[in-house]
């Protein structure tokens, strides 16, 4: 196997992906939000070859990947678990919240994603949800009214949940 072929084997979903999509400049972030669901992340090696196969600079991929806080170029967990920490939320103690989690799953020393990357826990400036303030979200789905206690339950749902499966 030559080293193209085994990089379009590698590369084999993101091509899909780029031929979904099309290869016009205009299709970059649809492509770049279903790589990142894809991998949950992404990757640096798949940012230049998407640069490549759609025939823009690495800079340009790079430039958009970066700008959008959506996007992530380090791998997170199945969960991604979003606190809000705007005014709203803020001052109804939604640190509290963070902190509640982060020490549930035993999140220390800077890490926000778990060894067996099932969470990533990270604070957002909002999330537009100020009337159920404090609020997270996890993955899509909001939650609101948040206490410590509640949010460390719902990440119990989400363990046990995954344990069954």
């Amino acid at each position: 196997m030559t080293p193209v072929e085994a990089a379009q084997r590698k590369f084999e979903r993101v091509n899909e992906i780029i031929e979904e999509h099309g290869r016009e400049q205009s299709a970059l972030i649809p492509i770049l939000q279903e790589v990142q669901a894809e991998y949950r992340y992404l990757p640096e090696e798949i940012l230049t070859y998407i640069a490549t196969a759609m025939g823009l600079s690495v800079a340009t991929v790079f430039g958009v990947a970066t700008f959008y806080a959506q996007f992530s170029l380090s791998p997170k967990g199945k969960y991604v678990v979003r606190v809000c920490d705007g005014t709203a939320c803020h001052v109804r103690h939604s640190m509290r919240v963070y902190e509640a989690i982060r020490s549930k799953l035993n999140l220390r020393d800077g890490r926000f994603t778990t060894p067996d990357m099932m969470f990533t826990v990270e604070t957002v400036a909002c999330l537009g949800a100020c009337g159920v303030a404090p609020a997270m979200v996890i993955n899509d789905e909001v939650y609101g009214k948040m206490t410590p206690e509640a949010a460390c339950a719902i990440i119990d749902t989400l363990l046990n949940r995954d344990g069954e499966n």
